[in-house]
């Protein structure tokens, strides 16, 4: 990933702002023992958006810094058998499966499909011709509408953009003036969506309406409160809860509808990015990882930053992935 320079940008700080203190959580949380294992082969810079194609019993995940796309597919001992790994000439930000066979992007400035062979076509395109914003973390509602948000490089408050790229190809402004707009997720019932941001350290709720996308009713849901901690990707599970990643925290932590913190489970490195529940049962939590802007101390600390992690015997099953499903049609098409 590089600027209009061509030069590398600044890692995203995600630091927690100042003028969000924090307030205090709402239940006392209480500490999951189960043991992270590295299960990833390779490791990335800035992995992020892991994603359960149940289809074919593969994680899909990505590298943002690395501008790739990688299928993995559970083995005997649990690790990741690598599938395929597909290289874009863009950052890629999130993934999901289409139904038709191949995965749409939020890639560069905007959404991109890509099928098994690694043929790309670019779909709608909101901030063509841009250079100082890219698209980041996204998912797909039920109704199968692929939702993504963008952030500035260097982190401009209010310069990200919430889109959703609908059933007939094109897109759709949905909200703007976020920071760094991250993690998305539906409640089971799909009444309610979920987004974070972390350039503000909120993770917000909405009324949502699946017939027509539309949102209302937003509130502030979850304020992160750990020093240096912001909010990154999320998931929810089959009871509702809701997992978020904290980069710079160290953890993954489980929330209550209403925003109680009921868990956490922690990792061996600073900067988890993402979480998605995966494997026949759903019942495995994979957990991406960054080393993007660690320095060489902070490595020898924790060798396995960028790995995925998987976590056992949560007591809980997560949601299955919802695939994109509408029509894929070039960005010509739309102008």
């Amino acid at each position: 990933m590089t600027d209009a320079s061509g030069q590398l940008p600044a890692q995203p700080r995600r630091d927690l702002p100042s003028q969000h203190p924090g307030s205090p959580p709402k239940s006392a949380a209480s500490e999951i023992r189960s043991t992270p294992v590295p299960v990833s082969a390779t490791i990335g810079l800035l992995t992020e958006g892991p994603r359960w194609h149940a289809e074919r019993g593969e994680l899909l995940w990505v590298d943002i810094l690395g501008h790739t796309l990688h299928r993995g597919r559970p083995g005997p001992g649990g690790a990741l058998e690598p599938v395929a790994t597909i290289t874009i000439d863009r950052p890629v930000g999130a993934v999901a499966p289409a139904i038709g066979g191949g995965y749409v992007l939020a890639a560069g400035t905007g959404f991109l499909y890509v099928d098994a062979a690694g043929r790309v076509e670019e779909l709608a395109q909101p901030e063509a011709g841009r250079t100082d914003v890219r698209m980041n973390d996204g998912a797909c509602d039920p109704q199968g509408r692929f939702w993504a948000g963008t952030m500035a490089y260097d982190e401009a408050p209010g310069a990200g953009v919430l889109y959703r790229l609908e059933l007939d190809g094109t897109c759709t402004t949905v909200l703007t003036g976020l920071t760094i707009s991250n993690g998305i997720g539906w409640s089971p019932d799909g009444a309610a969506m979920y987004l974070a941001d972390s350039g503000t350290g909120l993770i917000e709720a909405f009324a949502f309406d699946g017939a027509t996308g539309e949102l209302s009713r937003r509130r502030t849901l979850v304020r992160i409160q750990q020093p240096g901690a912001v909010p990154d990707g999320l998931t929810v599970d089959q009871q509702g809860g809701i997992w978020v990643a904290l980069w710079g925290g160290g953890a993954v932590q489980r929330y209550s509808a209403d925003g109680s913190l009921l868990a956490t489970v922690s990792l061996p490195v600073d900067q988890p990015t993402s979480c998605a529940f995966g494997g026949a049962e759903l019942a495995t939590l994979f957990v991406t990882t960054a080393r993007a802007g660690l320095d060489e101390a902070a490595l020898d600390r924790q060798p396995h930053a960028g790995h995925l992690f998987r976590f056992d015997g949560l007591g809980v099953t997560g949601m299955p992935c919802a695939p994109y499903r509408g029509r894929i049609e070039s960005a010509a098409t739309h102008g």
